[in-house]
């Protein structure tokens, strides 16, 4: 009998299981990304559905008042030891943040947006913004044109889903009243260095991999293996340099 697949709401809540492999193994922001997202005059920033804090610490750096929202316990706690003191972390989703009304300059949803219910999401981020404040979208994506990174796409897609899942996900997003207009934005390609076990566990830490029967994960995970082992680009390598571009998405709340 063929497995089940697992339903979206498994797939969000996959992560629990995956908190400190998805801590060590996915990469960061660029600033190129940070730099188009957040407004000039932006003092208090929520970081929403911020995982493990990849894009929380890149916040913190730039010296803002940082409100973490993670509805995740081992997500949070992975965040909470990174940046112990230094931000507020806080248990909620996109449906039901836990911060007073007109309490926050801009919201940024990082690799998570896909996950909300929009109809629910989209008035409760306007409820925590202040007027003309910001809501900014952001996908890390894999950089396909390169052909290694490709065929990692391939071993990682669910059975007829694109290889791209990050960029479809940004392409397809959308937000509506009270929002103004969405703008779009792509950075330049820039790259996470990786060790080779690191790259296994970033496929490791996707949802659709973390949900599959334990002799099923280790397979996939064994096709990685034979892909650093075989490809040119990859084989003796005692770092790998994974190309990625940043999907953006930015509107402004109406004042």
């Amino acid at each position: 009998m063929a497995d089940r697949s697992p339903t979206r709401e498994e797939l969000a809540r996959s992560f629990d299981d995956a908190a400190a492999v998805y801590a060590r193994a996915r990469p960061g922001y660029p600033d190129e990304a940070l730099d188009w997202l957040l407004p000039a005059h932006a003092r208090d920033a929520l970081d929403l559905g911020a995982g493990t804090g990849k894009l929380t610490a890149r916040l913190v750096a730039r010296g803002l008042n940082v409100s973490a929202v993670e509805p995740s316990d081992r997500m949070r706690a992975e965040l909470e030891a990174l940046l112990a003191g230094r931000v507020t972390a806080l248990a909620g989703t996109a449906e039901w943040i836990p911060l007073p009304d007109a309490s926050q300059d801009v919201v940024l949803v990082a690799q998570a947006w896909h996950w909300v219910q929009p109809a629910r999401a989209i008035p409760e981020v306007a409820r925590v913004l202040r007027p003309g404040g910001r809501l900014g979208l952001l996908w890390n994506c894999r950089d396909e044109t390169v052909p290694w990174v490709a065929e990692l796409g391939r071993i990682l897609a669910r059975p007829g889903e694109s290889t791209d899942t990050a960029g479809a996900a940004a392409r397809s997003a959308s937000l509506g009243p009270p929002f103004g207009p969405v703008e779009r934005f792509e950075t330049g390609r820039w790259t996470q260095t990786l060790t080779p076990e690191g790259l296994v566990e970033l496929a490791a830490s996707r949802s659709y991999v973390i949900t599959l029967e334990p002799d099923r994960r280790e397979a996939l995970l064994d096709r990685v293996r034979e892909l650093l082992a075989r490809h040119p680009e990859l084989s003796d390598r005692r770092e790998i340099e994974l190309p990625y571009v940043t999907e953006c998405i930015r509107a402004e709340l109406a004042d």
